[in-house]
């Protein structure tokens, strides 16, 4: 049996996502797509429907295979994408893809994201990269995509846009944003001369401590003092 109310509650997260990345200036239009991983198939935006005129009713449930629930929209011409990360990468629980501006660019360039600053770290690698391109919506670019997140959370897809993964849907979306802010910076250190890059060594300290950041102790975590 489905519970209807965890299945409102995550169709309207989806929505208010889309509202996101349109409020971040990561998307414009119908273009892009969100999904959440539910039960043993996915949530998934629906083609055709600009974000301001989303409600959680036109978002699809579908199965993994491409069946979809009775009476649903007709879901995103990327479900096959979003499917394929699922069954390949059991902790990934939520997918944002997006046209974002910097993103597209490099995607555009053919030019993957390099380890120009500490952030790109939060991608999971050293570095975003950038999968090879294919035709929208095919099986051929779902490959290229699974490819390219061998290593990383993220990627530009070439000719089109980027493509961020969560263990959560806030974690995606910030993931997305994160992409596009680096994307930003590698565009601009570009028309510069180029980034001067951190080498490995430097890049593996930064995934050592990212490995424990932002992460909070109770009181009863702290080492005693001297006088303890």
């Amino acid at each position: 049996m489905v519970d209807t109310n965890k299945d409102g509650h995550s169709r309207q997260c989806v929505v208010q996502a889309m509202r996101e990345l349109v409020e971040k200036g990561l998307t414009q239009g119908t273009s892009g797509n969100i999904s959440v991983r539910y039960g043993a198939g996915m949530l998934i935006t629906p083609t055709g429907i600009a974000p301001a005129k989303l409600l959680p009713e036109h978002i699809v449930e579908m199965q993994l295979d491409g069946q979809v629930a009775q009476g649903a929209l007709t879901p995103s011409s990327e479900w096959r994408m979003h499917a394929d990360v699922y069954h390949a990468k059991e902790d990934t629980h939520a997918i944002v893809h997006c046209h974002s501006p910097f993103a597209t660019i490099l995607a555009c360039a053919h030019k993957p994201v390099p380890a120009l600053h500490y952030m790109v770290a939060g991608a999971g690698g050293f570095g975003i990269p950038l999968a090879d391109y294919a035709t929208f919506g095919s099986k051929d670019l779902s490959r290229a995509n699974l490819a390219a997140l061998s290593g990383s959370l993220a990627c530009l897809l070439a000719n089109h846009g980027q493509l961020a993964t969560g263990q959560n849907l806030d974690s995606a979306l910030q993931l997305a944003q994160l992409v596009e802010e680096l994307a930003h910076c590698h565009w601009g250190a570009l028309a510069i001369g180029g980034p001067q890059l951190l080498d490995t060594a430097q890049m593996e300290e930064v995934m050592e401590a990212f490995s424990s950041y932002g992460q909070q102790h109770s009181c009863d975590d702290q080492a005693p003092d001297d006088n303890s």
